[in-house]
This record gives C-alpha cells, structure tokens and sequence, in this order.
C-alpha cells in the first residue's frame, strides 16, 4: 500500500471510531435505565480511545511524508498547526465535512434506544470481522491498534446484539421500533463492504467480510423474531467523502471549541 493510501486507509478507520463515539456520546444522562447509561457511554470512550490510536499513528505517517525544507510538501488535510504539524487534534477539529471518510451508517442520528442499538451492532458487526483481519496485518502499528481494539469490539458486539434480541423479542411496541429502525439504516449497510480506492491496496477484501457479517445478522434477527430485509438500494459516499445532512452539525459540535479558540489545549 502506497503511503497515501496508507494514511487515507487509517484515516477512514480513525474517522468511523470518532463519529459513532460522537453520536453515542450524546446519551450520557439519557439512557432508558442507569446502568445502560453507563454502558452506551463506556462504549463511546472505547470508540474515541480507537480514534486516537488511528489519529496518532495517521499524523505520524502524514509528518513523516513531508518532503525536506525547500521542497514541495507532501498533500495533508487541512487545518495544520502552526508551524505545519499534523497531531491527533487537528485531524479530529479542523478537517472540514469533507474530508472525513467514516460510512454513512455512524453518522446516522441517534433516533430512538432501538435505532442506537441497531446501528452499533450493525457496525460492530463489521468491525469486529475487519479487525480480526488487521491483527495479521503486515503493518505491524495497525495490526496492534487491531489487536488491542478487538476486545473493546467483542464486547460491543455482544452488547448490541443481546439488546437487539431482548427489543425485537419483546413487547410489540418494541418489536415496532426495530423493524422502524431496520428501516432507516439498513441502506447504509451496503457501503460497509464496497472498498475505496484507498481500501483496494489494503490485503483485506472486504467484500468477503460480507458474508460472514450476514450469517450473523440473520443470526441474531433470527433469534429476536425480526424479518430480515429484502432487497434495498444502498446508499454510498461517505468513504470518498460525500456524507449526509447530519454530518455537518456533528462537526459543528465536536469542532466548535478549537474553530473557536485555535490552539486550545486541555
């Protein structure tokens, strides 16, 4: 994989972990029972701690791509600090809605506890299948944050999917939510599995990690009584950078701080 790919490639991954954490985040103190409060924010820290691992290691290779003093540099995201270094930070609040290569599925609202809980086992669903590949990676910084991110998946995993069946299998008002939540995003289930050009030079296909990711939906669908959903047309973009109308006020909320006060430090 070529560097740019490369840094594109760890970006997407960065910027996936960062959204869904983002989103999640929006249920402390409002989760339906105290203890779930505390889960769902536990699992966004998890996210945000994902990010920052990808975020480091991305500024790293973007800083290392700089060409000697007198010379052309080497493309970078927008919104450098002074001097031209790219860190975490900056490639968190000062890239604009653009350049943020996460799937539509993690910037999808938050909806309703069933369109939460949806949207993170369809993702974590994904992850957990992509991460497994990663450890193996011969980019030993990337199969590290892999392996150490596996677990926090796992859990994310089970979670989910144990919520989806105790929704979908339980009262008919929530058994409504889930099948109304299916609804909204499964059309942004479909872009999990088309690479990017930045994805194409990566070793894993992630086509292939289709199937598997559908043998465990049905599973757990199965499991909570819900039909599983025919054929949809799938919407795509947010890879290549072309996202919904939601991203734009997640950004305007997560960058405010820093766009307000540049070169804010906690």
């Amino acid at each position: 994989m070529n560097q740019d790919s490369l840094i594109n490639y760890v970006l997407h991954l960065a910027d996936n972990a960062l959204i869904l954490g983002q989103r999640n985040s929006e249920w402390c103190g409002h989760g339906p029972i105290l203890e779930q409060d505390i889960a769902i924010t536990n699992i966004s820290l998890d996210l945000v701690g994902q990010a920052r691992n990808f975020y480091q290691y991305a500024a790293q290779l973007i800083n290392e791509s700089k060409k000697p003093e007198g010379s052309k540099a080497a493309p970078s995201p927008s919104g450098e600090r002074v001097g031209g270094e790219v860190t975490e930070d900056s490639l968190a609040y000062l890239r604009t809605e653009r350049e943020f290569k996460n799937c539509l599925l993690v910037e999808q609202p938050n909806g309703d506890w069933a369109q939460t809980i949806l949207r993170q086992f369809l993702f974590s669903n994904c992850q957990y299948l992509l991460y497994q590949q990663l450890q193996t990676s011969e980019d030993k910084q990337l199969a590290a944050i892999a392996e150490k991110s596996l677990k926090e998946v796992t859990y994310h995993l089970r979670w989910s999917s144990e919520w989806v069946i105790r929704l979908g299998d339980g009262t008919e008002e929530s058994h409504q939510r889930m099948l109304r939540a299916i609804d909204e995003l499964w059309k942004y289930t479909g872009e999990l599995f088309v690479a990017a050009d930045y994805e194409k030079e990566s070793a894993i296909d992630i086509s292939k990690l289709k199937d598997p990711w559908l043998d465990k939906v049905k599973e757990i669908f199965n499991e909570a009584t819900l039909a599983f959903p025919g054929k949809t047309f799938m919407q795509e973009g947010g890879k290549q950078g072309r996202h919904t109308e939601y991203m734009g006020y997640i950004l305007t909320e997560l960058q405010y701080l820093q766009r307000a006060y540049p070169g804010s430090e906690w």
